[in-house]
């Protein structure tokens, strides 16, 4: 009987450490053609972030950084102030480290593209 409740814990505790920090929502959303710069990126994940492991960063299209401050990280948001963007292409980089300690990362671009 021991044997069986050891188990039972061990699997739950399995399935509940498992969890990793996807992102569910970004601002400028991924492929987004803006008529107007953002100021900012911020990024909506699905677990609470550790501050000091995750991060964001922009690059115009050459690569160049066009971030204005240092990223930041709270709860389940994570975010990074713009320097005043000019008409292009852009590219969003991010690191997230779960405070559960599982890493995700990814990309994805946006355009600005004033009328």
């Amino acid at each position: 009987m021991t044997v069986r409740i050891a188990v039972v814990i061990l699997l739950a505790l399995t399935g509940s450490a498992s969890a990793h920090a996807f992102l569910l929502h970004a601002r400028p959303a991924a492929g987004a053609t803006l008529v107007s710069p953002p100021k900012d990126v911020n990024l909506d994940f699905s677990e609470a972030l550790e501050p000091t492991f995750s991060n964001v960063a922009v690059v115009d299209g050459s690569g160049h950084p066009v971030t204005a401050a240092a990223s930041a990280a709270r709860g389940t948001r994570m975010s990074v102030a713009l320097q005043p963007l000019k008409p292009g292409a852009y590219s969003v980089t991010w690191h997230a480290l779960s405070v559960d300690t599982h890493r995700t990362q990814g990309s994805f671009r946006f355009t600005v593209k004033p009328r």
